[in-house]
């Protein structure tokens, strides 16, 4: 067969048709049990069930150090009536109770006197005992099968009499990256070449999951060669994963080397991203379920969580792991594709008492929004997306308790922002710095909204010519509003090494044939640029280029750099990342905006007192074309 989509099969049907295809080629429904020593058994499940071969504890004994007492012998004593007891014996914690003792009086309660010990208050039966089978009894049910074991689970095993267990083995991934332009790690790239960070990423999924990874060698786009590679992994796997190829494109393979090593229950899935996803079967003895992952990186990760990992809990016969979820509000407009259950990754901060998400770029390649993700957000196929400021559902990839140290920035993109969080990060590992770039304006209406603690901005007002403080007035009513200076920065053209088209200013943008790459609507640079052009009575329609949009610094400089673009306005310090030249525009503040009320908070003490360091200002000014003059002060 070629490679067209069979359909897009919604995930529960794919699940199910999946399963259908694993049952009738003869897949094994579990992984063999093997036998292994408690130390050996965290992380592996229980085969049969747990019986304790003994109690704990196996005798009484005492709970504390003191001394065993007859609890008959201490009646009515009191802090005005002591009793003075005789029959008594010193014991430690843990030790067996000695026979005829019922009780025992912990040691800071003993008053030593020359006639014996003193008591001051009466004591009953079993005080501090521990009895036989507190902990457990034998013979009791100790752990059911399909037990994932944890290290609490073996210790209570230990004592419990229990040596050895009976588990699942750790089922046996085998990944298989193909592609000629898949190059190994480490390796020297030429253009057109991609590392093969996917197996790396996979295989540590697996691990993550409990399982045996194992990485092929990359092979080329030959289907005959990616058929022999398949069949090979499938004699020592239990599920092989086939990178790439699982698209309807030229060189696209997958789906059907899957069909001729054995049969394809799917091929296209309705998720976003990870459509062109291949289920399938080899044939053997026994039968191996086949995966085939699509090779952007975001699209391979989310394969792995909604197929693979399900699958491998299914073999070892255990419940799938769940994340914790949480209720949050979306920081911006999120829309979704109709008729496909969109994933998208989001960063969390609790903002006035609720948890706030911030969607992450989404592109199936956008291999950051993996590092950066708090959490996971299901669009589901019948919803067209979400507005801001909608209580959406979320799992959690962190711990709530570092969710709510997150100091949440929306708005312009500046890279002192990115070296903030790195510096937060290092004094205090709990600490984040999540921001996320919408432009300025879009920042202050969050900021209004109440979906981040500070907006980055760099607003011209071209009635006035100031920067921020206008939009403050009009978008925050001003009150309750306070302002600080982050730095002043140098605005310029980003040009190519030596400046090849010589380009001196805002005016040689209307040269013919120049491709100008421009900042998104609500951005400060694209209301600089406007503003530049309005004082020269330029037309935006007359710059070849002005409608294309990217949304940071350093993805301006990324176009010059590729040669995608000739120029784009944007900051030196970006410039300098690219390696490119620079065209200085103007110097302009960059300002940190929040409520009043949150200056003075604990969340962002650590950030002002950074602001303040002598050593952060001159790894700011360091960067290039930044001023830290002002940097901390309150302007507002």
């Amino acid at each position: 067969m070629n490679s067209p989509f069979v359909s897009d099969v919604p995930a529960a049907q794919a699940h199910a048709a999946w399963r259908e295809a694993r049952a009738a080629a003869g897949c094994p429904a579990r992984v063999e049990t093997v036998r292994v020593s408690v130390g050996e058994a965290v992380g592996r499940v229980t085969a049969e069930p747990v019986w304790a071969r003994r109690s704990s504890p196996a005798f009484d004994s005492s709970a504390m150090d003191g001394i065993a007492v007859r609890a008959s012998g201490t009646v009515g004593a009191t802090e005005t009536t002591p009793v003075v007891v005789t029959d008594f014996e010193v014991v430690d914690t843990g030790d067996p109770l000695p026979p005829g003792y019922d009780a025992v009086v912990m040691r800071e309660h003993v008053h030593r006197t020359p006639e014996g010990a003193e008591l001051r208050a009466a004591v009953p039966p079993y005080q501090h005992v521990r009895s036989i089978g507190e902990d457990i009894s034998a013979a009791e049910l100790l752990l059911p099968e399909g037990h994932r074991l944890r290290p609490v689970d073996v210790a209570a095993c230990a004592a419990a009499g229990v040596t050895e267990l009976v588990v699942r083995r750790a089922p046996i991934v085998v990944i298989v990256p193909t592609g000629d332009e898949i190059r190994p790690i480490g390796a020297e790239l030429r253009p057109g070449e991609i590392l093969d960070t996917n197996s790396l990423m996979l295989a540590a999924q697996a691990r993550e999951a409990g399982c045996e990874a194992r990485v092929t060698d990359i092979v080329v786009d030959d289907p005959e060669a990616i058929t022999t590679a398949l069949r090979a992994a499938a004699e020592e796997a239990d599920l092989v994963m086939v990178i790439a190829g699982s698209s309807a494109g030229r060189d696209d393979y997958t789906a059907r080397v899957v069909a001729s090593a054995g049969s394809v229950a799917v091929h296209g899935v309705a998720v976003r991203p990870g459509h062109p996803v291949v289920l399938g079967v080899a044939k053997g003895n026994p039968a191996t379920p086949v995966l085939g992952v699509p090779g952007y990186p975001v699209s391979a990760a989310l394969t792995f969580d909604i197929f693979a990992a399900p699958l491998l809990a299914e073999l070892e016969g255990a419940a799938p792991r769940e994340r914790p979820s949480a209720t949050a509000r979306l920081a911006r407009k999120l829309p979704s594709v109709f008729g496909m259950d969109d994933w998208v990754r989001v960063r969390l901060g609790r903002v006035q008492n609720q948890v706030v998400a911030t969607p992450l770029p989404r592109g199936a390649g956008v291999l950051t929004s993996l590092v950066r993700a708090d959490g996971l957000l299901v669009v589901p196929a019948g919803v067209e997306g979400h507005h801001a400021g909608s209580e959406v559902r979320v799992e959690l990839l962190r711990g709530l308790s570092e969710i709510n140290r997150t100091i949440v920035a929306i708005g312009s993109h500046d890279l002192v922002l990115d070296l903030a969080a790195s510096a937060l990060r290092a004094a205090d590992p709990l600490i984040t710095l999540a921001s996320s770039n919408v432009g300025s304006l879009g920042g202050l209406v969050a900021l209004r909204d109440g979906l981040c603690h500070i907006a980055g901005s760099h607003l011209l007002d071209p009635a006035t010519g100031e920067y921020t403080l206008p939009y403050v007035d009009r978008l925050l009513d001003g009150s309750g509003i306070a302002v600080i200076r982050l730095v002043h920065r140098d605005q310029g053209l980003l040009v190519a090494p030596g400046n090849p088209l010589g380009l001196k200013g805002i005016d040689d943008l209307t040269r013919p044939g120049l491709r100008y790459v421009n900042r998104q609507r609500g951005a400060g640079t694209r209301a600089l640029l406007d503003y530049e052009l309005s004082r020269r009575e330029i037309d935006p329609s007359t710059i070849p280029g002005y409608s294309r949009e990217e949304h940071t610094h350093l993805a301006v400089a990324a176009a010059v750099s590729a040669g995608r673009a000739d120029t784009g306005m944007g900051i030196l310090a970006a410039a300098r990342a690219f390696n490119l030249d620079f065209v200085p525009v103007a110097q302009e503040p960059y300002d940190l905006v929040l409520r009043a009320d949150d200056l003075s908070g604990d969340l962002l003490a650590p950030l002002w007192d950074l602001l303040a360091s002598p050593d952060f200002r001159a790894q700011v000014e360091a960067l290039g074309g930044y001023s830290c003059a002002e940097t901390g002060q309150r302007i507002r």
